[in-house]
């Protein structure tokens, strides 16, 4: 298959990447109409298929991730994607003015997280289900969880547009992984480039419970792909079972932990960006879960955390990072809308997650604010 015809096969329309059948299914049908200006199913995947037709010439591309099978504690992430595109459109929010394409869902079948962890036989079974127009020759390599599917995406997004700057809606954390492999060989011969992740934890374990790729491990790996050398910056980091000191120590990674931030806020800025510009990447990507705020402005999610950091000292951040650093892209993760203590809690998540990637999707397309 050719790059376009992958895509439109991997992907559902924006909106679309949960399987309903019937409780969320007409709310799910309502959203994509209203996100593609249609009034019927049909009339969706014309509008999708268009989509995928302007990538060459995009600025910006952004892809939903529903899945939360990678979480711990509490899931709900599965519907962040969903929940993030229906406030955008509620504020009048329009990413496709800047050049922004929304290439649509990755599927997310519920039971499954990433391709590594399947046996044949499983996925034979998957691919039948979620390519049955796809022939058998052809289908042969597809992947089929959302991790793999999400790698392979960006992976052909690329491919079409190596300039493209890459925005995702999560799910959990682990869905922040599926970009890095991608980056990392598109950017091959451009040097070293560096992550910024804002989150209360550090997610970087080797593994969790034997699994290699989830919540608690994909910064490990990302890290270890971009060499160490202090090219992941962690930021807000509050709840570990072990010092800032073993981290660095071990890992090579350098974090700026909430309670320092919180103490010391202009300064502490000054050195996140000051330490990003010496560890000689010559761009970033910014990874958001949105728990890495103080859980009084961001309490739907999974795992929420007091004493954190302030929403407007992360966006002038995601700025400074912007006009100083440059940025390949950024994603929101860990949004659970439905997790909030309150309907008022819920809506300031939503409506912070919205303000977070307003503000990233300017800050990589070089948008000064």
């Amino acid at each position: 298959m050719r790059a376009l015809e992958e895509l439109a096969a991997l992907l559902r329309p924006a909106g679309g990447g949960l399987y309903l059948v019937s409780t969320g299914k007409a709310e799910q049908e309502r959203l994509q109409e209203r996100l593609y200006g249609v009034s019927s199913e049909a009339q969706v995947r014309a509008a999708f298929e268009a989509s995928l037709q302007k990538l060459a010439d995009a600025k910006g591309v952004l892809l939903g991730i529903p899945s939360d099978v990678g979480a711990g504690f509490r899931r709900g992430a599965n519907l962040g994607p969903q929940a993030i595109r229906t406030r955008l459109l509620d504020e009048g929010v329009d990413l496709s003015a800047r050049g922004v394409v929304d290439v649509g869902d990755v599927f997310a079948v519920p039971q499954l997280l990433h391709d590594s962890m399947l046996s044949p036989p499983q996925l034979e079974a998957s691919r039948k289900a979620l390519y049955p127009g796809v022939a058998a020759a052809e289908r042969e390599g597809l992947p089929v969880s959302p991790l793999s599917i999400a790698q392979r995406v960006w992976t052909l997004v690329l491919e079409l547009n190596p300039s493209a700057k890459l925005f995702a809606l999560g799910g959990d954390h682990s869905c922040a992984w599926p970009v890095v492999p991608a980056l990392q060989a598109a950017r091959a011969t451009k040097g070293p480039w560096g992550i910024v992740q804002a989150d209360a934890h550090t997610d970087l374990l080797e593994t969790r419970l034997g699994v290699t790729y989830c919540f608690g491990t994909w910064s490990y790996h990302a890290n270890d792909a971009l060499g160490r050398q202090g090219r992941l910056t962690q930021v807000g980091i509050r709840a570990s079972r072990k010092p800032r000191e073993h981290w660095e120590s071990t890992l090579g990674v350098r974090q700026f932990w909430a309670e320092a931030v919180r103490a010391r806020p202009k300064e502490s800025l000054d050195e996140v960006v000051a330490h990003v510009k010496a560890s000689g990447v010559s761009q970033v990507f910014f990874s958001n879960d949105i728990d890495g705020t103080d859980a009084a402005w961001a309490d739907a999610t999974g795992t929420p955390e007091p004493m954190g950091l302030e929403p407007d000292w992360l966006v002038e951040l995601i700025r400074r990072l912007g006009r100083e650093v440059g940025m390949l892209g950024g994603d929101v993760m860990e949004v659970a809308p439905d997790l909030g203590r309150t309907p008022e809690s819920r809506a300031r998540t939503l409506g912070l997650s919205v303000r977070y990637l307003d503000e990233t999707v300017d800050a990589a397309l070089g948008r000064p604010r």
